[in-house]
């Protein structure tokens, strides 16, 4: 089993596949790592040795910010928008799309359920 920045990779999938696991890590970044430790892409991660892996960590420890440094980073990135409250910021703390989504219709991953409002009465006819 390959574990890899405190993340288990999966030992079915190949390399490229398996390494995007890690967060911080996509398809691109996955391929750049394995060329740059000449791996064969397609190479399942149960077939890497020892070597291999070591390989991976170094560069992956020495060019990438991934799992908990980059979750860190992100979160500071959010803080900073948020102090300084421009925005962005109070988008975030309001809990709206933060990117110009429209939100009279769609937006519920951001907003949550619905809660909803009672409508105005009618009112009655003399």
């Amino acid at each position: 089993m390959a574990r890899i920045a405190g993340i288990d990779l999966p030992k079915n999938k190949r390399g490229e596949i398996g390494l995007t696991y890690i967060f911080g890590i996509g398809r691109s970044t996955a391929q750049y790592i394995l060329n740059k430790a000449e791996i064969d892409v397609n190479k399942k991660v149960r077939d890497w040795n020892d070597d291999d892996q070591a390989a991976i960590r170094n560069i992956i420890n020495g060019e990438f910010k991934v799992e908990g440094q980059l979750r860190s980073e992100v979160q500071m990135n959010i803080k900073r928008l948020l102090d300084i409250a421009c925005y962005r910021g109070l988008r975030h703390r309001k809990g709206l799309p933060v990117r110009g989504q429209r939100t009279r219709t769609n937006s519920r991953t951001r907003k949550g359920k619905r809660k909803t409002v009672a409508g105005k009465k009618k009112a009655t006819k003399k």
